[in-house]
């Protein structure tokens, strides 16, 4: 028989998969070809300008990378409001009323008074051009043209999470390790290096073992992956930055990252690999048995509040430091530190990393994939890392709240009745707002990593004894004590209410020695990195 080239290879494959996916591969590929034939013609002054680009932005981004980070999600957070306000220029000024009656509120939980006075600041619409903003934004009045641009920014987010995640863990990771992590493609600091890795496992080739089972095989890695992205569709960044605001939103999100297990069973099991069936067989064990203490860690807040409303919730620690849950009792001190370790178990992080374990199962239960579905697992981990921190922010460190009190942004607002807009950006990012609340998740983030490179990998005995006689026992107290705890400060004496105060100000101030140490540790090492590490403070590579 002739020997398969690499085009028959590639035929082959496709005609393999299932109907949607080869209908979208196809549109990909034409969509390729018309644009690379609309571009060519351009090609070499496309080249020279983005040459000329670059040269001129890389010493400015080598300079100042963290200004044009935190430029980059503030204007993102901007665009985002900018959008609902457009959604409510279409309701109040152009629909009537009856039309906009059966609309998705499109305000995003900005009120009338708030939103109208906005609408006149960014500028009363010239007649003339009123026309034609009617015609321009006519498709907005549709419900489901907002779903999909909501639902558009949701995709990008999802996308830039992982990849930002990676490289950041892998230059975390070289730090730990007295090395540099990447450094070259892209210019500064390798920030590019995910970028190119992504392009490598999407040319890759797709294998599946012989003896596997197909079918299964190819599900495994959406089962992972879709769970993680749905997530996203409750989490709420902000009062008024959620896709879909849900009264049960804390059930919802842990009901679908639930899935993602029945993902990693199937991925195991059907590569027909004994490495990747242990590897599905602890991750079985563990995700069923930490779901249990990490749910009944999430009922102590809920319990403080009286609500699984995500939004209600975040709305109860408007009052500064000492109003996030997390201070509110010794129960849910003790509940945010037992439910992280949890989340640990749930994302698969050091030091529960069993169902990988690349030491004693090569990779566990993705042992035998690659390329793009390859991929779909760790897009899958680092966005489920982001949802958990999310969750821990929201229910116990004061959501999308500053440290400082939200009745001071709103003093702000207030003194600035003629600049509407700028006293709303400067209470968003100053008090409350989703700068902040990216902030925390990006901070809880780093934590993973930093346990994930400093601890080593326990047994299994150890992960099922830490969960089955620790942390469950532990919750079950803590919730009956949250609950006694509730009953005693509403309902009880004076005394009880003496004691209440007393435990918020001294587990408020034991949290802000806490972010007072890791920041000035954070600043002690920055500032000596050069004698931190021996040998190494020569720079081999420029920005190092």
């Amino acid at each position: 028989m002739d020997e398969v080239t690499s085009s028959q290879r590639v035929v082959l494959r496709f005609n393999k998969e299932p109907l949607p996916v080869r209908l979208f591969l196809g549109a990909t590929w034409l969509t390729y070809r018309v644009a690379a034939a609309v571009i060519r013609p351009f090609e070499r002054p496309i080249r020279a300008t983005a040459r000329g680009i670059y040269r001129l932005a890389a010493p400015v981004v080598s300079r100042f990378p963290g200004t044009i980070l935190l430029s980059a999600t503030i204007g993102a957070c901007f665009l985002v409001w900018i959008h609902a306000l457009i959604f409510a220029y279409v309701d109040l000024r152009i629909l009537t009323p009856a039309a906009a009656q059966g609309l998705t509120p499109s305000t995003w939980g900005f009120p009338p008074s708030q939103i109208e006075p906005l609408i006149d600041a960014a500028g009363g619409v010239p007649a003339a051009m009123s026309g034609l903003l009617k015609y321009l934004l006519w498709p907005v009045q549709f419900g489901i043209v907002r779903d999909l641009i909501g639902l558009t920014a949701l995709l990008v987010l999802f996308n830039i999470i992982p990849i930002y995640a990676i490289w950041w863990e892998r230059k975390v990771a070289g730090r730990i390790q007295s090395r540099l992590g990447p450094m070259r493609v892209g210019g500064w600091h390798g920030w590019a290096q995910s970028l190119a890795d992504g392009i490598k496992l999407m040319l890759k080739e797709d294998l599946i073992p012989k003896d596997a089972d197909a079918a299964l095989f190819r599900l495994a890695p959406y089962l992972a992956i879709i769970p993680a992205a749905l997530g996203f569709v409750a989490l709420p960044f902000g009062a008024t930055y959620v896709f879909r605001e849900l009264d049960v939103a804390l059930v919802f999100i842990l009901g679908v990252l639930g899935v993602e297990v029945v993902g990693v069973i199937l991925a195991g099991w059907a590569s027909n690999n004994k490495w990747s069936v242990y590897g599905a067989m602890r991750e079985a064990c563990q995700m069923v048995s930490y779901e249990i203490p990490m749910g009944m860690a999430l009922l102590v807040p809920i319990i403080a509040v009286g609500s699984l409303s995500l939004r209600q919730v975040g709305e109860a620690q408007a009052g500064g430091w000492f109003s996030w849950l997390a201070f509110q009792s010794p129960f849910a001190f003790i509940a945010f530190v037992s439910y992280y370790v949890a989340s640990l178990a749930s994302c698969k992080r050091a030091p529960f990393d069993l169902p990988e374990a690349e030491s004693e199962l090569v990779a566990g239960f993705h042992t035998e994939y690659s390329g793009l579905r390859w991929s779909f697992f760790f897009f899958a981990e680092y966005a489920a890392m982001f949802i958990v921190s999310g969750l821990a922010a929201i229910l116990f460190l004061g959501a999308w709240h500053s440290p400082l009190p939200l009745a001071w942004g709103n003093a702000v607002t207030n003194s600035m009745p003629n600049w509407p807009v700028l006293a709303r950006g400067i209470n968003g990012i100053l008090f409350s707002g989703p700068i902040w609340f990216i902030t925390k998740c990006v901070f809880f983030i780093y934590v993973q990593m930093w346990l994930r490179w400093t601890l080593p990998r326990i047994r299994i005995d150890q992960v099922l004894y830490g969960c089955v006689q620790v942390l469950l026992p532990l919750t079950m107290v803590l919730v009956l004590g949250q609950t006694l705890w509730v009953w005693a400060t509403t309902s009880g004496s004076g005394a009880w209410r003496i004691v209440a105060l007393g435990s918020n100000w001294l587990l408020g101030g034991i949290g802000a020695v806490f972010a007072f140490a890791f920041v000035a540790i954070a600043v002690y090492g920055f500032y000596h990195r050069r004698r931190l590490v021996g040998w190494l403070v020569i720079d081999p590579l420029p920005g190092a």
